[in-house]
């Protein structure tokens, strides 16, 4: 509903702000730009949707592999200590604990098909134990927020986006977006546990969070210390070898379960190329939205104000105009994800903004469509605090991954 209404306005704000032009500034060149944009982003949401189509089927055939491999499952035990710290209120052993480690793996290798179902259950699960059936539970609530802030180890279908618009590298915002996706989880999770009282300074909360700080201050550390001519190489190979290691983990975890790999990887795949094709309708919507929204002007006067507010406070403008991405993110995926797109056909997928815009799409997840969807799906209408947790996750990754941009790409 939400991407329904946001189509609508984009759609509408581009047709009165063209008005606008024409009316104040005599500007009957608007309106041959707005129906020849409408043309060319169909045509573009087209060919990138087929263009996807080999990516995708590669890429959903391996992560089916490592599916089936037990990777998912992995994960499971490395985390479980951890979850169970962080729903105190879920009794030991309760079904859901199996569930919210599954989605949350699921999620970290971007295995979006299987999370979504997995987070369902869980939320089923929680709701069962949950005395107040039209209210989020404390459970519920931390799930959902850790859900929203996006935490993806492979963030796969970014770097599909990326090999389709023909950069050089795709896979050289891996890092940096990591890197951003871990500052929005952390803050997600701080923001919960301090209005539900958790204990933050327990040993094994520590001892994660901990960890994955150190490795992730280590991360920036090191390539903070690199000259920039450098940064964007060693980052590029450092990502290229961890996911080429993980696709031989995948293969390697498999055949060690006496997993058919082949026919594993061709469930997958055919997975792949239907989803690709289901895309289209709705790229090539949200697309044609976006450029009748940009090329009436409307976008250029949103950005020109927020950039000259960031000039006034003595700040680089160059972020801002990436933002539309950072600003759609939490409303609709679909409508983040054209922006991202329009942004590196604009620029240029190698450009500062190209890159940026693709790493403040992988920072966070669609904050009021997963509450939708899943408080939805048990009954839940009092969210509590869950959605102002969740934009605080929001914020916390759109703010890190604009300096991680400036350190990587600058």
């Amino acid at each position: 509903m939400a991407l329904n209404y946001i189509w609508i306005a984009f759609f509408l704000i581009g047709f009165l702000v063209a008005v606008g032009q024409l009316i104040f500034a005599g500007n009957t060149q608007v309106f041959n730009d707005l129906v020849s944009s409408i043309f060319t982003n169909a045509k573009t949401g087209f060919e990138i949707s087929l263009g996807l189509t080999g990516v995708l089927t590669l890429w959903l055939g391996l992560m089916k592999v490592g599916e089936k491999g037990g990777m998912v499952t992995i994960l499971g035990r490395i985390f479980s200590p951890l979850f169970q710290r962080l729903f105190p209120e879920l009794p030991k052993g309760h079904p859901a604990y199996g569930s919210i480690i599954l989605n949350f793996s699921a999620n970290m290798l971007g295995l979006d098909n299987a999370a979504t179902p997995m987070g369902l259950k869980a939320m089923k699960e929680m709701q069962e134990v949950n005395p107040k059936k039209d209210t989020a539970s404390n459970a519920q609530i931390m799930f959902l927020v850790l859900n929203a802030s996006g935490l993806t180890i492979i963030p796969v279908s970014i770097i599909v986006y990326r090999t389709q618009l023909g950069a050089v590298n795709p896979a050289d915002i891996f890092i940096p977006i990591l890197i951003a996706t871990f500052f929005a989880t952390v803050a997600g999770m701080i923001s919960v546990a301090i209005v539900q009282k958790i204990n933050l300074f327990d040993k094994v909360i520590i001892a994660y969070l901990g960890g994955l700080t150190a490795i992730i201050t280590g991360v920036i550390i090191y390539f903070s210390g690199l000259p920039k001519e450098q940064i964007t190489n060693a980052s590029t190979f450092t990502a290229n070898l961890i996911l080429l290691s993980v696709i031989v983990l995948f293969i390697v975890l498999a055949l060690l379960k006496k997993v058919n790999v082949y026919d594993a990887f061709i469930e997958g795949a055919k997975e792949g190329f239907d989803i690709a094709i289901r895309i289209i309708p709705f790229l090539v919507a949200i697309l044609v939205a976006i450029g009748i929204f940009r090329a009436s002007g409307a976008m250029d006067f949103l950005i020109s104000g927020i950039e000259k507010f960031v000039a006034w406070l003595g700040f680089d403008t160059r972020f801002t105009g990436a933002l539309p991405v950072a600003f759609m993110k939490p409303l609709s995926g679909s409508g983040a994800r054209g922006l991202m797109i329009d942004a590196m056909t604009t620029y240029g997928a190698d450009s500062f903004l190209g890159r940026l815009s693709c790493t403040l799409q992988g920072a966070t997840d669609t904050t009021f469509y997963i509450i939708a969807v899943y408080f939805g799906s048990v009954g839940i209408k009092n969210t509590r605090h869950a959605v102002g947790c969740g934009l605080i996750a929001d914020l916390a990754g759109a703010v890190a991954a604009v300096l991680v941009a400036y350190l990587f790409f600058g």
